[in-house]
């Protein structure tokens, strides 16, 4: 089978037109390594004079004590910053002024400090990971159907971190990172151990969306109530230092069998 020639042209033209589209993708990624020099330093805000961040090789430090540093680069006119690769469009920047809009696309104006002062924000300590409970310890006794039940709760902090993405003051994206909890609890009756297990957020998968679990914790389990259908424990998964909270019903049966029931949200 004869190919035609005007095929041929515009399959050449398509081929030729397909690595430009690629090189012009690839110089739009190009780092802007005179840019990110120029912002190397300390920066503080121009009318409140307040610290914003420091600005050391390719990481941003911020001078609180739980906003972990992130990675940022410089393409074109926009300035990329975080694990999530936020994008925040650059209005001005020179050595010493640098003005961006932020993720309410205000405009956020910094220049660059000359106080000494400024720099000792700046521990050489890792930021803090900050455990949301403590251990806490609760032990109920009650009454069922003429029989003595003992419920006991034990709330373990742990080493497993939970970053959570927040916005600062200036409406940029920060990481915060958490301890989770593991949660022990136990059912008794008399000498008998009804229920014995320990209790992780992961258990909630399927009924907390996948995105607010990840940065959650399981903050908190406490005896509620025994009914006919058991032992009632509210639960509660909440993303921390936020108002967003789930609340679970997780009854232990006298089988020794845990249903959860979604109370509110």
């Amino acid at each position: 089978m004869k190919i035609r020639p005007i095929f041929i042209i515009i399959l050449s033209l398509g081929i030729l037109g397909g690595c430009r589209q690629k090189d012009n993708a690839k110089e739009e990624q190009v780092e802007d390594t005179n840019a990110k020099t120029a912002l190397q330093g300390v920066w503080i805000d121009s009318d409140t004079q307040e610290v914003n961040f420091r600005a050391k090789g390719d990481t941003i430090y911020y001078p609180d004590s739980i906003s972990q540093p992130a990675y940022f680069k410089i393409v074109g006119d926009t300035i990329i910053i975080g694990e999530n690769r936020q994008k925040y469009a650059i209005v001005k920047h020179s050595d010493n002024i640098f003005w961006f809009k932020n993720s309410n696309d205000d405009i956020v104006k910094l220049q660059k400090s000359d106080d000494p002062e400024d720099m000792r924000l700046f521990s050489t300590q890792k930021p803090k990971v900050l455990t949301y409970t403590e251990v806490v310890k609760r032990d109920t006794v009650v009454n069922f159907d003429n029989q003595r039940y003992h419920c006991y709760v034990a709330i373990n902090p742990t080493r497993y971190k939970v970053h959570r993405s927040a916005y600062n003051e200036d409406g940029v994206e920060v990481d915060n990172i958490y301890y989770d909890n593991i949660v022990h609890i136990s059912v008794y009756k008399g000498a008998e151990c009804l229920y014995s297990r320990d209790m992780r957020k992961e258990i909630f998968n399927g009924k907390v969306p996948k995105h607010f679990l990840s940065q959650s914790i399981l903050s908190n389990v406490e005896f509620n109530k025994v009914d006919s259908k058991g032992f009632h424990f509210d639960t509660t998964v909440c993303i921390p230092d936020g108002a967003s909270c789930y609340m679970f019903d997780v009854t232990i049966g006298f089988g020794g069998k845990a249903v959860i029931r979604l109370i509110e949200y």
